[in-house]
């Protein structure tokens, strides 16, 4: 019993990368028979198949949840600038991490063995657009479309939001058990992730030592890649985006970071957006003077659907599937990618690799295989710390912008202290 719990108590990401790593040295010990194991084949397809099991339910009760959050009456003008502008840098950081991947090709070299993948019908931007808005919601939900299912639980969601605001009491009462009944499915779906991410170690070890034992050692290579793209897109968000919002708003970048550091570092060790909140929280109070009543809604609210560097992630790594089945993608299937992307880092939970099993949204929505969810998930750990950060300090340069745009910022207190009004 004793080892039992010490296992599941073991970090889930620590035992992916073991996977990863023992899959690897099967691989290369083994050769090409291990790609023909019909054992192996079989594990693999277990969790390729469980990734798919989650997609649509854990997209349609989570976005739900979210959207019922938000509050439009309290919502207020500094609230809803703070959406806007998250909103507008998630589709930045999700354009740049695919015009990097664009840029670099990170899965060229790396061969995919064992997957058929059947290319969709080339469609141009307006028929894709138009096809995001489903004529029949439930059979979106059935046929696997996820950003028309997107697009449907937002409806739901924010339709939500405004019935619990009613001021008919019987309608307040049966959309706030609604409500509830969506979170208990959105906490049972979350379970659900976790168990699957405690299957997704031995998923990864038969899928690397199946494409490790057919293609060798050259296959890691495209993996470097990868890391060093997803490194170069959050230093491009960080240093051109979010430097430039702060300079617009004439605060001072510098002093901004020097505050900043505390939660910048936390979120990079941690690899959790919500585990870092009382740090991001103390740091705008104490270190950048910023009203409480504006960061207790704006940087737990970023925690939840502001996740620029996640965005970088998911549309890079949709490049990268792109490359391994040799595909170009199309300008129709380039903007799809960006949506679904800035919806995922939207619906993706604030906890370490959270963003991992979101991939599924953005590869689904074109059709890319769930395999390489398996190959990347043992670099996760490393791309799971940059991306993470990115995130903290989205939150805490968008909320303090608007702070200062609407005066709600002490520039006599933390950082600022100096007198400089920046």
């Amino acid at each position: 019993m004793g080892l039992w719990k010490s296992y599941f108590e073991f970090p889930v990401i620590w035992k992916i990368t073991i996977g990863f790593v023992l899959g690897i040295i099967v691989g290369l010990v083994v050769g090409p028979p291990v790609a023909q194991n019909v054992g192996f084949y079989v594990v693999a397809q277990i969790f390729l198949r469980f990734l798919k099991f989650i997609v649509e339910p854990l997209i349609f009760f989570t976005l739900v949840l979210g959207a019922a959050s938000i509050n439009p009456k309290t919502l207020g003008k500094a609230g809803a600038s703070v959406i806007g502008i998250y909103i507008i840098t998630s589709i930045i950081a999700a354009s740049i991490g695919l015009g990097l991947g664009l840029a670099i090709h990170p899965g060229r070299g790396f061969a995919l063995t064992g997957v058929k993948v059947t290319p969709p019908k080339p469609v141009n931007f307006v028929e894709t657009a138009l096809h995001w808005i489903p004529t029949n919601p439930f059979a979106a939900l059935a046929q696997f479309q996820v950003i028309p299912t997107i697009v449907f639980a937002l409806f739901v969601g924010i339709a939500l939001a405004y019935l619990r605001i009613s001021e008919v009491e019987r309608i307040r009462e049966v959309s706030e058990v609604t409500y509830k009944v969506f979170d208990a499915m959105s906490e049972v779906m979350y379970r659900i992730v976790r168990f699957v991410l405690e299957v997704a170690p031995y998923g990864v070890f038969a899928l690397i030592a199946i494409n490790i034992g057919k293609s060798g050692i050259a296959l890691l290579l495209p993996y470097g890649k990868l890391i060093g793209g997803v490194y170069l897109g959050v230093a491009l968000q960080i240093g051109i985006v979010y430097t430039s919002i702060l300079l617009i708003s004439r605060i001072n970048p510098a002093k901004f970071f020097r505050g900043a550091y505390d939660a910048m570092l936390t979120a990079y060790v941690t690899r959790s957006s919500s585990g870092t909140l009382p740090v991001t929280m103390k740091v705008a109070d104490e270190k950048l003077g910023i009203n409480r009543g504006l960061y207790s809604f704006t940087l737990p609210l970023g925690a939840t659907i502001n996740m620029d560097g996640t965005a970088i992630y998911q549309t890079m790594v949709a490049v990268f599937a792109a490359d391994v089945i040799n595909r170009t993608l199309t300008a129709g299937e380039m903007a799809t990618v960006v949506s679904a992307a800035v919806m995922a880092s939207i619906g993706t939970a604030g906890v370490p690799s959270a963003g991992l099993i979101m991939l599924t949204v953005t590869l689904g929505s074109v059709g890319l295989p769930f395999a390489v969810i398996g190959i990347v998930a043992g670099i996760d750990v490393i791309l799971d710390m940059v991306r993470t950060m990115n995130n903290v300090t989205g939150d805490l340069t968008v909320t303090t912008a608007v702070a200062k745009a609407f005066k709600l910022i002490d520039f006599n207190k933390g950082v600022w202290a100096s007198g400089e009004k920046a």
